[in-house]
């Protein structure tokens, strides 16, 4: 890259978040790793600036409007822009029913479990490309990478979780309709399912190491000029939808 590329990760305390901000940061680009919990998004900028790299903390819910506004307005105060987003956080509210799918069921399933899933999963996205975008267009360059998932592809779509799964396909509905929105931009959108990942909410038994699924993530957000926009992509792969 020709000049120093501010990214901010949401998500970025811990597991994908964190390796994504370190690898972002190792490519040169100053992160700003957002997080709810202020000690632990402290500490994990304080790990990548004792490594030698430029990472800054702030903290903020992605679910609380003001609290998304107040992160613009500092992005336009203190550096006026803002050149990669990466929409990380996300929550799996049923993930304790995990071994028992029915518990999770269609049918049984809490509605306002499902409400809370989408207010991170897919309105709190929402909400950042609303607030972040403008300052892309400002500043004529922008990637932006919806963290998803293969639970949410409609062409294998199965049963139960269906807060979890639906948020992340109403997610990758979102990349669609916003890379068609920026089609005659220079801002690139892309869908990334970092398969599944060794984090607290993958599990143990999860097949993935968070370095393997953040690679994939940093992929999409460093795409170059005649990268692709309004795809879904595993480890820089096409997937279905």
């Amino acid at each position: 890259m020709l000049a120093q590329k501010l990214a901010v990760v949401t998500g970025a305390a811990r597991g994908l978040g964190l390796s994504v901000a370190r690898d972002l940061a190792a490519a040169g680009c100053l992160v700003l790793m957002v997080g709810r919990n202020a000690e632990a998004i402290e500490d994990a900028a304080r790990q990548l600036r004792e490594s030698g790299h430029e990472a800054l903390a702030h903290v903020a819910d992605v679910t609380d409007a003001s609290a998304v506004a107040a992160l613009a307005a500092r992005l336009r105060r203190e550096f006026g822009r803002a050149d990669i987003l990466v929409n990380n956080a996300g929550v799996f509210l049923e993930r304790k029913d995990f071994a028992v799918p029915e518990a999770a069921s269609v049918f049984v399933v809490d509605p306002d479990l499902v409400a809370a899933t989408y207010a991170c999963n897919t309105l709190a996205p929402l909400r950042l490309i609303q607030a972040i975008v403008p300052l892309m267009r400002e500043n004529d360059w922008g990637r932006i990478v919806n963290v998803s998932s293969s639970m949410g592809q409609l062409a294998a779509m199965g049963g139960s979780w269906p807060g979890y799964r639906t948020s992340k396909a109403a997610l990758n509905a979102l990349t669609r309709l916003t890379a068609r929105e920026l089609e005659d931009s220079p801002i690139k959108i892309n869908s990334v399912c970092p398969g599944w990942c060794r984090t607290e909410m993958g599990g143990k038994e999860a097949t993935r190491s968070v370095d393997e699924g953040a690679q994939g993530i940093v992929w999409a957000a460093l795409l170059p000029d005649d990268g692709p926009s309004g795809g879904f992509f595993r480890d820089g792969k096409p997937i279905d939808w």
